[in-house]
């Protein structure tokens, strides 16, 4: 985990010299300060983080503050989505709640490659305060309700990450609609199903998306009788089928307003009520649609919130997931509990070298500044490949500086000291890239690489809680303690759940395997869903209840439970194949050891169980390859480089390093690879809104690839 280095030990021990005096100067009072306080780091890191409450190694393995009981709600009472909104709306009533930054103008720049790309240049954050919020939801849903939309019907909302989404959700909870949540990288066919299986006569969606995909299926979906438009420019009806009307979402507020919609009476969602039917990304085949009642959503906020030390109005949020994933709705949930800000963003305008930012003007994250952040692995591995390789620019000095540095840090962070004069001269202005301010940076989605993780740790000068969670346990799962810098872990269950491991004896999994039990992971507590939307035989195969009344999920992730009660995600059984030879190849993991080599963007392992050996897709990263290829004195485009068979064994060549550094077996290395010149993103179909790989499709794309590498025609 350390960086290289061939520093002069002259230099290495001026540096130590320096450093040292500095953290005795700063670190020795503020320790004599805090000394009847719980602990350092280092011990706080040691303690027990949970334990089986029945003594046997399988658990059920709770959270040690939660051991007689789990927590189901944030304080007495606030036990709907509705009551936790209308709390917060008057006690941070003048407080700053929604922002959005304001567009001053958009231009075409040509790139280099003769493509032409839309950038923009954008303004400061408008904000609307809690109250203004809440009157705009309970407006907007009452507006709603004199549309025809009715108490226990479906609505459906297909947008982008935006305030209006919140608005629009709040007004949905307030007046008993459940919503239904469609990604809006879902391809025609999936929403069709998803508007379809619930019934929906009602969707909120964006001008754009209305544009460019709903518009298409609309024959296909029956029942659709009102489409509303989030964007402030009407909407023309052209075009569409007859009988379906469009609004504006500020017509429809408008129409709420009126004296004899504002005073209709409202039916409250009880705890149990459904709140959300959230489609899933649909990595495995056909999106499914999980129930999400009040009590669930309520149980999970819950439990995230306590990981989280000392949340309030003070703290800002950068949103820019997608709102249809359950980590980035549970996390804005958290907020709105909380009273903290909410800033809105985009993955093309997150940071100031983001796709759509002109250059020399600024990303969000500089603009926002903000405090607390939910990052996808995907993400966040980017941000670390493009550090380092900045590191790799760097003069001499320089570089060696930040080696330093980074293998200084480090050694303190096992001992739970700080580093201040590191962080103030070496590592800020990599920590300004997520505008200077991150104090809790949040990870999940799919594993996160050790690498990466600690990089997050030293560099963003920021604690990572890794977490774990599916959207069936409405997010909720584990979060690491922001105070744990282990790596590779995803720490011990939320107080609000509890885990234990059943056998998967085909994979070779047990729960008597020493030194650490072994298992699929369920997932129990008031977090654990209502199950999957019209769909009972996926039901019984994945969720039961237990003889105390209690809901369980089965995750098919495979864990193992370390001394400290904190778990460790090793394999998933989907990800699991058999070679023609009987050995046994976690592709998951094997992705996950090759991903920490620099010349790989992504990759997608494949394995045949007619075949000997592993296969892999590889999607480079092009500033390396580039390199790569001038050193070998290879031209040619982007493409030509790609398909180069040169470049492709080169790639092999560094791919059988980082595995056999990593520690794969042999027959766990990718003996073949592609390269593909083109990103997998969300838009292609190939990964979902998490940039989790859907394995089904890239299977059908590379089929000839495939076919090629195991010696077909």
């Amino acid at each position: 985990m350390r960086l290289k280095d061939d520093v002069n030990p002259v230099v290495f021990f001026l540096f130590r010299v320096v450093v040292g005096i500095f953290s005795v100067i700063s670190y020795v009072p503020s320790l004599l300060l805090s000394s009847s306080s719980s602990g350092s780091l280092s011990r706080l890191s040691q303690r027990v983080k949970a334990r089986s409450v029945t003594g046997r190694p399988a658990g059920p393995y709770r959270d040690v503050t939660s051991l007689d009981g789990l927590a189901t709600c944030l304080q007495p009472g606030l036990n709907t989505l509705d009551r936790v909104f209308e709390t917060s709306a008057k006690r941070f009533s003048r407080q700053d709640f929604l922002g959005t930054r304001e567009v001053l103008r958009e231009e075409e720049e040509l790139q280099e490659s003769g493509k032409v790309f839309r950038k923009v240049v954008l303004g400061e954050y408008r904000w609307l305060s809690f109250e203004k919020v809440y009157r705009a939801a309970s407006s907007f849903g009452s507006g709603l309700a004199a549309l025809g939309q009715r108490p226990y019907k479906n609505i459906a909302i297909f947008c982008e990450t935006r305030a209006e989404w919140i608005i629009a959700a709040q007004a949905c909870f307030m007046n008993n609609f459940p919503l239904v949540t469609l990604y809006s990288t879902l391809g025609g066919p999936a929403i069709a199903h998803g508007l379809n299986q619930t019934e929906v006569t009602h969707i909120i969606t964006s001008k754009e998306l209305l544009e460019t995909k709903l518009k298409f299926i609309l024959m296909e979906v029956q029942r659709l009788q009102h489409i509303i438009v989030v964007d402030e420019k009407p909407t023309s009806c052209v075009g569409y089928p007859r009988g379906i009307s469009v609004h504006n979402m500020a017509a429809v507020q408008a129409l709420g307003v009126k004296p004899e919609n504002a005073s209709r009476p409202r039916q409250l969602p009880a705890p149990s009520d459904i709140a959300v039917i959230m489609y899933t990304s649909g990595s495995t085949g056909v999106p499914k649609g999980v129930m999400i009642s009040h009590s669930n959503l309520i149980a999970s906020i819950a439990g995230m919130a306590e990981r989280i030390p000392n949340l309030g109005s003070n703290d800002t949020y950068i949103a820019y997931l997608p709102l249809a994933h359950v980590l980035e709705l549970s996390a804005e949930m958290v907020c709105v509990a909380y009273g903290c800000r909410i800033g809105y963003s985009s993955p093309q305008t997150l940071a100031d070298q983001s796709t759509k930012i002109k250059k020399g003007s600024k990303g969000d994250t500089s603009v926002l500044q903000p405090t607390l952040m939910a990052a996808v692995p995907e993400i966040m591995d980017r941000i670390y490949k493009n550090v380092m390789m900045k590191v790799e620019e760097m003069s001499t000095l320089q570089k060696t500086l930040f080696i330093l540095a980074y293998n200084y840090k480090m050694e303190q962070l096992a001992k739970g000291n700080s580093t201040p004069l590191c962080d103030k001269l070496v590592f800020k202005k990599v920590r300004a890239l997520l505008g200077g301010r991150t104090r809790v940076l949040l990870s999940g989605g799919a594993p996160l690489s050790a690498a990466t993780q600690r990089f997050m740790n030293i560099c963003l000068c920021c604690p990572v809680g890794q977490g774990y969670g599916l959207t069936e346990t409405c997010g909720a799962g584990t979060i690491s303690q922001l105070w744990d810098y282990s790596t590779g872990r995803v720490g011990a269950p939320l107080v609000s759940c509890e885990i234990q491991l059943k056998d998967w004896a085909e994979g070779g999994y047990r729960i008597t395997d020493k030194p650490c039990p072994r298992g699929e992971i369920l997932v129990g507590g008031p977090n654990v869903t209502m199950g999957y939307y019209k769909n009972e035989a996926m039901n019984r195969e994945n969720f039961f209840v237990d003889k105390k009344g209690q809901r369980w999920f089965c995750t098919g992730d495979i864990g193992e439970f370390q001394a400290d009660g904190c778990l460790k995600i090793i394999d998933r059984k989907k990800d699991l194949v058999k070679l023609q030879a009987g050995e046994y190849v976690s592709l998951g993991k094997v992705e996950a050891i090759l991903k920490n080599n620099p010349l790989i963007d992504n990759i997608c392992a494949y394995a045949n169980s007619d075949e000997s050996y592993v296969i892999g897709f590889v999607v480079p990263n092009q500033k390396q390859l580039m390199a790569l290829a001038e050193k070998r004195g290879i031209c040619g485009s982007w493409m030509d480089i790609c398909n180069n068979s040169v470049i492709e064994e080169e790639v092999l060549k560094a791919i059988t390093d980082t595995a056999l550094s990593g520690q794969l077996e042999r027959f766990e290395i990718p003996r073949k690879i592609c390269l593909s010149a083109e990103a997998w993103t969300p838009e292609t179909g190939l990964v979902t809104d998490a940039f989790k790989l859907k394995r089904k499709e890239l299977k059908s794309f590379y089929q000839n690839d495939i076919e090629r590498m195991y010696g077909g025609k």
